[in-house]
């Protein structure tokens, strides 16, 4: 970064300098908006409403495009392909490289690698990615956080001759490459998982009853949660050694799982808080976390008993009935589609109400057994997911350690050249 290394502390045949010195610094523009020829022309620009596509690499689409008449009236410029851009305002520090000619906002900065050929885009960019935490932390401003242009121009890098760098960035890109492949299994695993829901949920399929070998017979139930599931029960009492488990709103995940749990004294929490047990299912109820998918399936709390955050609505099925399939029904979008659309309150503060659960209509299955096995069916497709985000994880770590070693020196690679 910006901060002063010397020769000694420099790696051996490593250099050090100016950024600037190194690839040619651009910034953009935005042309005016008052003029519609301007825009919408084939001219792909990376504006701040891209960020999410940024850190993934290669930036192959933008949501906006200007024209050539926006590039002739205005400060904009179009930039060669491999051009390695970094947000210097909302979304600071994030980065990708161009994968055809683009242009970019003034929000943005922009360099050429190829020019000077002295640093390898993707050694760059790998570079960029393991310093973004102090590219977060330059950025001042009380709205908008930026960074201002005078900190790019005493930017400095330390880099091993090009050689080096592109083999440096050649292992990465495997990893690179690992964690886009994870990525898109556990991608695909949802939308699987979302599928088989659909068809299981609704008894367009029927599983196979293991006792039998026969596909599981018979009508289905269309009653309302309110009929299986008791809403928001009465507190448990308190155990022998007053030791409870407690989740606050944090502690679940946009898509329903247990992060964590913290333990409690039951005098503690038990006034104030939500009370809760094993194999209970917990529902965000105030916007927007209803919406996101706020909620969990809670088991092996701290003696069978937890209290949570006070916005969990509490669902606990009753005899006969699954508290896993209870849990799924709770994650279709039908569920929570409605819910949103059946929220009270002023805005910012809407919820979902316990007449809304109650009264929300479910097709299930009579028997507890074709039940259980739709829930362990889809309990298994979470295993799946699970895995592959732990291998995801996995792999993100071991790169981050990597970046650590070979983009300071500390881990030498051999080239072709010192190889013969």
């Amino acid at each position: 970064m910006a901060r002063k290394l010397t020769l000694e502390q420099l790696p051996p045949g490593w250099s050090y300098k100016l950024l600037d010195e190194c690839a040619e610094r651009c910034s953009g523009h935005t042309p005016s908006k008052s003029h519609p020829e301007y825009w919408n022309d084939g001219i792909k620009w990376i504006s701040l409403t891209d960020t999410y596509r940024l850190d993934k690499g290669l930036v192959t689409a933008t949501d906006k495009e200007i024209s050539s008449l926006g590039i002739k009236n205005s400060s904009a410029q179009i930039h060669p392909a491999g051009t390695v851009v970094l947000s210097r305002d909302a979304g600071v520090g994030k980065s990708g490289v161009m994968a055809e000619p683009m242009a970019v906002s003034q929000h943005f900065i922009a360099w050429k690698c190829d020019t000077k050929k002295i640093i390898d885009k993707w050694f760059l960019y790998n570079w960029l990615q393991l310093n973004k935490g102090e590219f977060e932390r330059q950025a001042v401003g009380s709205t908008i956080k930026t960074i201002g242009l005078p900190f790019f121009k005493k930017l400095k890098i330390a880099f091993p001759p090009l050689p080096e760098q592109q083999k440096i960035a050649q292992i990465l890109s495997t990893w690179d490459k690992a964690i886009t492949t994870t990525e898109q299994l556990i991608a695909n695993s949802k939308q699987q998982k979302n599928a088989l829901m659909q068809q299981l949920l609704t008894g367009k399929k029927r599983l196979v009853n293991p006792e039998t070998g026969d596909r599981f017979e018979g009508k289905w139930l269309d009653v309302h949660m309110g009929d299986i599931c008791q809403i928001n029960p009465k507190k448990t009492a308190e155990p022998e050694n007053g030791l409870v488990s407690f989740i606050p709103m944090d502690a679940v995940s946009e898509d329903a799982k247990l992060l964590r749990t913290e333990v409690k004294n039951y005098s503690d929490v038990s006034k104030g808080f939500t009370s809760f047990k094993d194999s209970d299912t917990l529902i965000a109820k105030i916007t927007p976390c209803f919406e996101n998918g706020k909620g969990a399936q809670v088991n092996q709390l701290e003696n069978g008993i937890g209290f949570g955050s006070t916005e969990f609505h509490v669902l606990r099925a009753k005899n006969g009935i699954s508290a896993e399939l209870i849990y799924f029904l709770t994650n279709t979008t039908a569920f929570r589609v409605r819910g949103e659309l059946n929220m009270q309150g002023s805005a910012g503060q809407k919820r979902v109400t316990t007449d809304y659960l109650k009264l929300y209509k479910v097709f299930i299955p009579k028997q507890l057994k074709e039940q259980q096995k739709i829930a362990s069916v889809l309990t298994a497709a979470d295993k799946e997911i699970k895995l592959l985000e732990a291998k995801l994880a996995h792999f993100k770590q071991e790169k981050k350690a990597l970046m650590q070693q070979l983009l300071t020196g500390k881990r030498r690679v051999k080239v072709a050249q010192q190889a013969a």
